[in-house]
Formats: C-alpha cells, structure tokens, sequence
C-alpha cells in the first residue's frame, strides 16, 4: 500500500506494508478514503531469490553483475534525478 486507508480482506493495511494473500484467495480491497494502492499478480516464481540493497535476482552473480555496474555507473539515471548519485551501500558480506 503506498498512501490512504485500505481493507485487504478486512483487516487494515498500512502505507508500506505488502499483503501476500493466499493461493485462492479472493482478494478483496476496500479504500476507506483515496488511496494509492500496487497491485501484483501471477504465478509463483520457481527457484530461490537473494537480495542485495535494491537489486532481487534468481542468481547471486547477476546481483554482484549489476552491483559492478551501478558502481562505474553503466545504470541510467531515474528520470528527474540525474544531479545526484546514491553510492552503493558498503556490504555486509551477505547476498
């Protein structure tokens, strides 16, 4: 939920909270005021994911690919960001 008062099966959910709801599921969301919501779908995906600050993959070497990569800056920059650059986060030894 990004803003606003929502209902995700009945129970309230908090901006910056996600909701995983059950295979089966109906789903259902209620806006109690107007609210900003994301909605995500589909099957789930096989394998494991790993994490590393902003970079999710199903492999380990692509995340420390694309970490090399944001580091000599071969990522384009977000729109309407393009003056500062937010340097990768020292690791802590764990992907």
């Amino acid at each position: 939920m990004v803003e606003g008062a929502v209902r995700c099966e009945g129970r309230p959910l908090e901006a910056g909270l996600l909701a995983v709801l059950r295979p089966g599921s109906k789903g259902s969301l209620s806006a109690e005021r107007a609210s900003q919501v994301m909605l995500i779908g589909g099957e789930r995906l096989s394998g494991e994911r790993y994490i590393d600050w902003n970079f999710v993959s199903s492999s380990r070497e692509r995340i420390e690919r694309a970490k090399d990569d944001w580091r000599s800056g071969r990522f384009p920059r977000a729109p309407g960001d393009e003056v500062e650059f937010v340097p990768l986060p020292i690791s802590r030894g764990r992907t």
